[in-house]
């Protein structure tokens, strides 16, 4: 791989981990995206599913919403997508309807990544657009950033189910004297 493609890829993948950050504060999956052409900035997101009661409000698709205005067209033509964690299906087929170029992705996702992991959308020979896929860029930090996130979580619905254990085991308490 070009040593300057490598830098930029790293670069880029370093500001989209930067808002996966911004979703996990939020309470969000921390997954991050930025679209990039020509080394500007188009469109960034990252996910609110759950903010906004929206399934489709993935970073992905943040990103892609806010860079067909700044282009003024749907089609997102010699566009870099970069993203944390490796796209589902439904952000795949929008990246293919967007005709972007390139999508450059850190932490493969097992259950549900549609460019490569599970299926292929992104390069599957039968629709009318493919694209460039780069795997991997700073994989095991995207990996820890999401790995970190649920092991919080995790660690919080056990606190949670604790303290209400607790709380129950007074009322039980207070209610024999």
């Amino acid at each position: 791989m070009n040593e300057n493609l490598l830098e930029d890829d790293i670069h880029w993948m370093r500001q989209a981990m930067a808002l996966a950050d911004k979703a996990a504060a939020a309470g969000e999956v921390p997954v991050g995206a930025v679209l990039v052409k020509d080394g500007q900035v188009l469109g960034q997101g990252y996910n609110l599913s759950i903010s906004l009661s929206d399934p489709s409000a993935h970073a992905e698709l943040q990103a892609i919403r806010q860079a067909g205005p700044a282009l003024a067209n749907y089609r997102l033509l010699d566009c870099t997508l970069y993203v944390t964690l490796e796209p589902c299906a439904m952000c795949a087929g929008a990246m293919v309807h967007a005709r972007i170029k390139r999508l450059v992705f850190g932490a493969s996702d097992l259950k549900t990544g549609a460019a490569g992991s599970v299926m292929d959308i992104c390069r599957h020979q039968a629709l009318n657009h493919q694209l460039e896929v780069t795997a991997g860029v700073l994989e095991a930090e995207c990996a820890e950033q999401l790995s970190g996130f649920f092991k919080m979580r995790r660690a919080q619905k056990k606190a949670e189910k604790a303290a209400q254990a607790a709380a129950s085991a007074e009322r039980c308490n207070c209610s024999r004297e």
